[in-house]
This record gives structure tokens, sequence and C-alpha cells, in this order.
């Protein structure tokens, strides 16, 4: 039996990852599947710049709008569901693509993720009141109380990462670093990596004009809709956070828009840190799309 070959492609956000996806699914004649953690909700569309029908291009796409903001959805569900996906799909095909900017999602994937134990209906809701009262500077100040180490490590400015381990915490009573235990799992499939980068004064670029075209699609008139759902940590994300403040009046539009720019522009750096620590990942622009699927042919 032929090896199968699952075609991973990583980035930061704006850079061209998903009409990538899409050229190399139309080639290989295979299905995508997304590993941005965003683009499960099917009330999130605009601030998460899902690919439309049209883009799409009648390729199978899995793992866009498969969830609601209210679903109870995690990193550990995901690599369940996306492994099991991808039993089914290399039954009848050789390839199938995985793409997002999602690094924890992605890892999932490729190397599995530690089993941890699920927090309650109440430990969720004690850690989600903390963050509606005393913001991510609370959640920070808990962690830091239960899992020093954790805190040390992770990207304090990411309130689902924290409010993940506080529910290990919570749940437990043990710290969440003594549950991580980087076991990489073996996988039945080959893995090809790709990641997209450019020079950053064009991804700036490319990210501030993006952030102006949502707000022209009516990404102003999406986060009013969810606004009843803010709380949810879902929601806890570039571009609706700022949106939420904003209709609550803490600050005027264009500010908003200039903060959700800067913050985008923060995030996609932080995306980068967490990819290059992956020898694994081959490196082209954006452009590429000759080279990366001369690439693709010699390595499959």
């Amino acid at each position: 039996m032929p090896a199968k070959t699952l075609i991973v492609i990583v980035g930061s956000t704006a850079i061209g990852k998903t009409s990538l996806s899409i050229l190399i699914a139309k080639e290989l004649k295979c299905s995508i599947l997304s590993a941005d953690s965003r683009q499960f909700y099917k009330e999130m569309t605009i601030g998460t710049a899902k690919p439309g029908e049209e883009e799409m291009l009648g390729i199978p796409h899995y793992f866009i709008n498969s969830h609601s903001v209210s679903d109870d959805y995690n990193v550990g569900k995901y690599e369940t569901d996306a492994i099991a996906l991808l039993d089914k799909l290399f039954l009848t095909d050789d390839t199938a693509i995985l793409v997002g900017g999602s690094g924890l999602y992605i890892d999932a994937v490729c190397k599995g993720f530690d089993d941890l134990p699920e927090a309650n209906a109440e430990v969720r809701t004690k850690i989600n009141t903390l963050f509606e009262e005393k913001g991510i500077e609370g959640l920070q100040q808990l962690l830091k109380e239960l899992d020093d180490a954790y805190y040390r490590k992770v990207d304090l400015q990411n309130p689902q990462r924290i409010s993940r381990a506080l529910a290990v915490c919570l749940t437990s009573g043990k710290t969440y670093s003594s549950f991580r235990e980087g076991k990489i799992k073996k996988r039945n499939f080959n893995i090809i990596k790709i990641g997209l980068n450019t020079q950053r004064e064009l991804l700036y670029e490319i990210i501030n004009h993006r952030v102006e075209k949502m707000m022209e699609m009516g990404f102003l008139e999406e986060v009013k809709s969810l606004q009843n759902y803010k709380q949810l940590n879902s929601l806890q994300t570039v571009g609706y956070k700022e949106l939420f403040d904003y209709l609550e009046g803490k600050m005027e539009l264009n500010t908003t828009i200039d903060l959700i720019k800067q913050n985008t522009r923060r995030y996609a750096k932080r995306q980068l840190t967490w990819f290059r620590r992956d020898e694994e990942i081959k490196w082209f622009e954006p452009n590429e799309t000759e080279a990366i699927m001369e690439y693709l042919k010699s390595q499959i």
C-alpha cells in the first residue's frame, strides 16, 4: 500500500496560506483541513478571513464552520477529530492538506497532544467569570500562583491558552506543566511542511490592508451580532476584542482600527516565532508557487 502524505502549510496571518492550499489541492485533487482555530466557528466569518464558496473551487474543506462559538471545543478534541478524518480520507486519497496559523493545532495533528483532564462546567464558569471581572491580568495572576513554570513559558497575551492551563490546574489539583510530556506520537502517514514568509514591512502592509478590507465588508456588524457571547473563549481574539471595546464606548473607531492592525501584526510575529522553531518546515515566499510545487513533487 503506497504511503499517504499530509501536506502542512503554515505561516503568519494574511500571508497567503489559504490561496496556496487551494492551488495545491486543485493540482493534487485532494481535501483541505483547516488548522485555524478561529475558522471553526460559523458565527465568525469576516474577522477570520474564511475562504468563500467561490474561492474554495468546489474543493472539500473541513473544520470551517464546523462548530458554534458556544461549543466547548479544544485542541485535544481537534486532534481526535482530525486524525479520524484523515484516516477516512486516506482510504481513497493519497494526499491531504492541513493549513492554518494556529501552531498548537498544527502540532496536535503532526505530533500529538498530551492527554489532559476534562474541565467540568463549574471550573469553566469560574475561569470565565474571573476573565470578565479582572480581564487577562486576573487569568495571568492565577496561573502564576498555580503553575509558575508554565506562566514563564506561555504567551501571556493569549487568554485561550491561559484558560486551558487553568482549567487543567483547577480540575486536577496539579500543575498544567506536569501533564505536558511532549512525547511525539507516531503517525501512519508522511508529513511535508511548507512555510510561507516574506519581508516584515510587506507583511505588515498586507495585514493593514486586510483589516481595512474587513471593516469595509461589515466586520463591525458581525461583531455587533456577537455581543451577547463576548465573554466566551472563542471570541477572545484579535479584532473581536477591540471592536467589543469600541461598542462599549471605550475608544474611537479610528483608534480601534489602528489597534486591530497593531495587535494583528503582533500576533503575526508570535506565529512566526512559534513556527521558526520547527526545523522540518521548508520556507518559501508566497509567490514562489512553482518552486513549492516542484518541491512537493520531489518529496511525495
